[in-house]
């Protein structure tokens, strides 16, 4: 055993595939941010007016997943901690949170607190009345003259752990304060967000708004390009790797975060063969490794609602909903079928067999609007893909595909299996 140990890590301390594994990790800040020119100048003309001591507009960005906004917003904050000068008249403080971090987004205390912390000062983890913990935040802010711009990173997740009313309480804080101002700048991986929050917190949030587009397939290209030839070694990998790279990553909208998993990935794999190239075989792999790790651990963390929706969407994609009668996992009968998909399908059909599904096993029926954020949320996370189509006097409708292989959905039909008890 010892021997074979020492052969792995050998092969491990000649490291002949990458020359700097970090600039591929999601954290990794680049000089240069291609094809996000155009947002990352609204951004600073947005909140240029801080630079003289003014509060600008409160600033919302979204788009897709991987599409560059937190990397445009670090940029231009970085850029404007540089040039404000050290003599001013007042202080500049950008604080960044993650809202999707459990630990500190699930409750209103807990924001206050962790922003709160950010300005040095202290607060309990619990104990005090949610009205005393904005007292606090507002005695600590106040006490000098200072602009300070708070970006709340996946802001959707927040409100949908706490609801609204937190960000009408952090829009109206400048109507209580006399030195300080504060700019808001959300983030959000759900286009459709502002849709389904309070009227007057759509107006007061989003003055302004910027959509980050999903980056396409020859845009994804020269971004691994670059990235690749400061990560690896020169002449490891293998002719098309990149292009096919960016062909994965184009289809499940854009992500170039994706794209970069999967050559790091793509890498690692290679090593452990001990390659001294990263081959095709080695994306096809790192490239079904992550569809299976990352969907299957979303499915499995799921409650069981997700699950009905989630099935519903395979059972109607499989052709399933021209029965006239079904169990609810009729598709365990025959383990080894192969069923076709169908083409896609809408958000009222889904519906519609949810509703079915839920009154066969006794289940709660959740409304049409939850069961549609469900979908959305299904849609983030790239298990499928939600396509918004105009029936023009008809209207608009929401349609919907799978986006994960055959292989994937056999999986997660055995999850849903073991979630609802189904032999």
């Amino acid at each position: 055993m010892t021997s074979d140990l020492d052969k792995i890590f050998e092969s491990f301390n000649k490291n002949a595939i990458f020359k700097n594994k970090f600039i591929l990790q999601s954290n990794y800040q680049p000089s240069e941010i291609l094809y996000r020119d155009e947002q990352i100048e609204q951004i600073a003309s947005i909140l240029a007016p801080v630079l003289r001591g003014e509060r600008p507009s409160n600033l919302f960005l979204y788009g897709q997943t991987g599409t560059g906004k937190t990397l445009s917003m670090q940029y231009v904050k970085n850029e404007l901690l540089k040039r404000i000068k050290k003599n001013s008249d007042f202080k500049l403080k950008i604080i960044y949170l993650n809202c999707k971090l459990k630990k500190v987004s699930d409750t209103e205390y807990r924001i206050l607190a962790e922003i709160i912390r950010k300005l040095d000062g202290k607060v309990p983890d619990t104990g005090l009345p949610t009205e005393a913990v904005y007292n606090k935040f507002i005695d600590i802010i106040d006490l000098e003259k200072q602009l300070i711009i708070l970006i709340l990173d996946e802001i959707d997740q927040t409100v949908k752990k706490i609801s609204d009313n937190f960000l009408y309480n952090l829009t109206r804080l400048n109507s209580e304060l006399s030195k300080t101002q504060i700019c808001i700048v959300g983030i959000s991986n759900n286009p459709t967000f502002l849709e389904g929050i309070d009227a007057r917190i759509k107006s007061s949030l989003s003055d302004e708004g910027i959509l980050f587009p999903p980056y396409d397939a020859v845009q994804l290209k020269k971004i691994l390009k670059k990235r690749a030839d400061e990560s690896f070694k020169k002449g490891v990998i293998e002719d098309g790797v990149i292009a096919k790279c960016a062909a994965f990553a184009a289809r499940g909208h854009g992500d170039a975060r994706r794209a970069l998993d999967l050559l790091r990935i793509a890498g690692e794999l290679a090593e452990r063969d001990n390659s001294e190239k990263i081959l095709m075989k080695h994306l096809d792999e790192s490239n079904e490794k992550i569809e299976r790790d990352t969907t299957l651990d979303l499915v499995k963390a799921a409650p069981k609602q997700f699950h009905l929706v989630l099935y519903s969407i395979i059972q109607l994609s499989q052709g399933k909903y021209k029965q006239t009668s079904f169990n609810i996992f009729p598709f365990n009968k025959n383990k080894n079928q192969q069923i076709q998909t169908t083409n896609s399908i809408f958000t009222g059909e889904v519906y519609n067999y949810y509703q079915k599904l839920c009154t066969q096993n006794k289940m709660e029926v959740l409304t049409q609007r939850r069961v549609g954020d469900i979908i959305q949320e299904l849609d983030l996370q790239g298990v499928i893909n939600v396509r918004v189509i105009s029936k023009g006097r008809g209207g608009r409708m929401r349609e919907i595909k799978l986006s994960v292989t055959d292989k994937v959905i056999e999986k997660i039909k055995e999850i849903i299996g073991e979630s609802l008890n189904y032999d």
